[in-house]
């Protein structure tokens, strides 16, 4: 075996890089709940909130599928303050999903998440 930095080239995989993480946008307003884009493909998500309520609020994303075939996701922002953003960091698989406030009346916004998306493998400057 040769001695240096990495061992034997033999047992390198390359295997190809997941999709880049792509931003969603999600406003939380008095009725309702938006979201921009809709619809999307299968991979790394960061979903970008702003609370415009007068309220502190807690945004939901979870899966809204009964009897899917693997376990449900469930992401919760934690208390967002009147005119405050968080961020929501979560890896989507295909499917559909609800975007939600506890009570409020305010309506819950839906996700459309189709196949997964190319692989990063060969963009530049990706982290």
């Amino acid at each position: 075996m040769p001695t240096g930095c990495g061992g034997s080239e033999d047992d390198y995989a390359n295997d190809p890089r997941p999709p880049a993480t792509i931003m969603v946008s999600a406003r939380i307003g008095d009725d309702e709940i938006s979201v921009s884009p809709r619809e999307f493909g299968a991979g790394p998500v960061e979903l970008i909130v702003s609370n415009q309520t007068e309220k502190a609020q807690e945004l939901t994303l979870e899966t809204d599928e009964i009897g899917g075939d693997s376990p449900g996701i469930e992401q919760n922002s934690g208390p967002i303050n009147p005119g405050d953003a968080a961020r929501l960091k979560v890896d989507l698989r295909s499917g559909t999903y609800k975007v939600a406030v506890d009570g409020n009346g305010i309506a819950p916004a839906k996700l459309s998440v189709g196949d997964e998306r190319e692989s990063a493998q060969n963009e530049l400057l990706q982290p």
